[in-house]
This record gives C-alpha cells, sequence and structure tokens, in this order.
C-alpha cells in the first residue's frame, strides 16, 4: 500500500469551488467521452449518515473500451473502473475499482478548507477506517502548484494556464510566483490517497504508476476549475444541478452509443494488469 496526501491551493473560497468543482468534474467528463468509451453515470442520489449529514452519492463507469490493445478486446470486448463517491462536502470519499483487477484499490478522502495548505492539524485518518495511524504518519505530503507545475504535454492548453489566465468576471489572475502566500481568497484540497494492488513482483511499481497518474489527473483537474471560472462563477447551485443532469445525460449516450452490451463481469482473468492504467484518457480522480 502506497499513501500520499497531496495539497493544491486554488485562488477560491471553499464555497465558491463547491459550484466550480461540479461544472468541472461534469464538463470535464463529457469531453472525455466519446462512442463506447467514457464515463457512464449509474446512479446519482441523495445520502445520509449521522457521522457525516446530507450528501449526495453518484456511482459511475469509466469505460475505457477503445484503449485496450486488439489482441485484448478480443477477449473483453469492454473494461471500466467502477468509481464511487461520498460528497458531503466540504468532506469527500472516492473509491476506485476494477472487476478485472480485483487487488487493485484506490481510496481517496478529501477535505477542502478556507486556507493556504499549511494546516497540519489536518487528518483524514481520524475518519477513515481503513487508514493505519502508523502509515499516516509515514506519508508523503505533495504540495502541487496549479500555476507552476507542469502538466503532461499532451493535456497542456494555453487557455488553461493558469500564469497566463485572467477572469473577466473576477479579475483573478495571472497567477504570479509564490501567489499560495498573498492571494485572496484562496482555499486547499486536502487529498489523502491510499493506493493498494497486492500483486508480488509488481505492487511497487504499478502503485507509483498510478499515483503519478492521479498527480496529473489531479493538477489537469484544479487547473480547469480555475480556467473555466467566468463559464460557472455566475451560476447558482440549482444551476449547475441542472447543468450536471443534461451533461450525464449526454455522457451516457455517447458511452452507449456504439454498445449497449456491456459485461458486468470479466470473461478472462489472463489480462496483464499493468494494461489498465496505460491510457491516454484522464478522469478527475476524486475532486
Amino acid at each position: 500500500m502506497l499513501l500520499k496526501e497531496y495539497r493544491i491551493c486554488m485562488p477560491l473560497s471553499v464555497e465558491e469551488y463547491q459550484r466550480g468543482q461540479l461544472y468541472m468534474i461534469n464538463r470535464h467528463s463529457n469531453e472525455q467521452s466519446e462512442s463506447g468509451e467514457g464515463v457512464e453515470v449509474i446512479k446519482n442520489e441523495p445520502v445520509y449518515t449521522e457521522e457525516n449529514g446530507d450528501g449526495q452519492f453518484t456511482e459511475k463507469r469509466i469505460h475505457l473500451n477503445n484503449r485496450l490493445p486488439n489482441w485484448a478486446r478480443s477477449f473483453v470486448p469492454s473494461i471500466y473502473v467502477t468509481e464511487k463517491a461520498w460528497n458531503y462536502y466540504p468532506y469527500t470519499i472516492t473509491e476506485y475499482t476494477c472487476p478485472w483487477l480485483p487487488r487493485l484499490h484506490i481510496h481517496i478522502e478529501t477535505r477542502y478548507e478556507d486556507n493556504n495548505g499549511h494546516n497540519n492539524d489536518f487528518s483524514c485518518a481520524k475518519v477513515s477506517k481503513e487508514i493505519d495511524p502508523k502509515e499516516f504518519a509515514k506519508r508523503e505530503v505533495i504540495h502541487l502548484d496549479l500555476a507552476y507545475d507542469k502538466v503532461p504535454d499532451k493535456h497542456y492548453k494555453a487557455d488553461e494556464d493558469c500564469t497566463k489566465f485572467k477572469s473577466i468576471k473576477t479579475g483573478r489572475g495571472p497567477l504570479k510566483p509564490n501567489w499560495r502566500e498573498s492571494h485572496s481568497p484562496i482555499m486547499c484540497s486536502y487529498k489523502l490517497v491510499q493506493v493498494k494492488f497486492e500483486v508480488w513482483g509488481m505492487q511497487t511499481k504499478v502503485e507509483s504508476y498510478i499515483h503519478k497518474v492521479v498527480r496529473d489527473v489531479l493538477l489537469l483537474a484544479h487547473r480547469q476549475a480555475f480556467a473555466w471560472i467566468d463559464t460557472w462563477y455566475d451560476m447558482t447551485f440549482d444551476n449547475i444541478r441542472r447543468y450536471e443532469s443534461e451533461i450525464q445525460e449526454k455522457t451516457n449516450a455517447k458511452v452507449k452509443s456504439e454498445s449497449t452490451d456491456f459485461p458486468t463481469t470479466p470473461t478472462s482473468p489472463t489480462i496483464p494488469s499493468v494494461q489498465l492504467p496505460g491510457t491516454s484518457k484522464t478522469k478527475a480522480w476524486g475532486t
């Protein structure tokens, strides 16, 4: 098991980011979906627990059909990752599993706070039943800078470059060096990411690779949430929910347009487990 904590600051308040996050996740999912591939929403419903109060539960399937090599598609015509998320904003839990890789499990806990990422008293482990306190104490803490940390070249877009982007509606940006020390408003996403792939001889390599993918996706998603601010900033929460409903219908239609016969259980246990992370598609992991 490899545990890391990512801290990503945003030039927003926690209240603003709640709307920006929902908008970003749905727009991003729609842009990444195409015929037979992308994000299919299975459930989206209210949830309540005594511990966390009211929230929203979603279950999604991230279809990777066209990213399989041809030889693998002859065994398995469709493969997907299941995402289950419990959103008790400003606290969320997200889990990823795959029927074809039963030993793979990704668990993400997030807290959003109005500060610049230096709250060292933060501890998702006080809530999680999965995190060993000893492992939590040894976690690596990584501060991501959405303006100055580099995203993969294939995902770079000039209009999403936070060192160049300036919001017309809020006047925020471009973000200058050391912007996190002086910008107001400012918030931080504290993300505790646990990756498990308990396969002898492959565990360290695969867990490290998945963390690299998670890091890149988190950076890209937060950049987009800020770069798209002029689109979502004036939208009310109700507007965002209506947008979410409309976009989910569109993405589901895209994913199902090629085939509606997605198998729900693996048809072959022999697919190499390293194939799953090797995709150029991105997803807003636990954002």
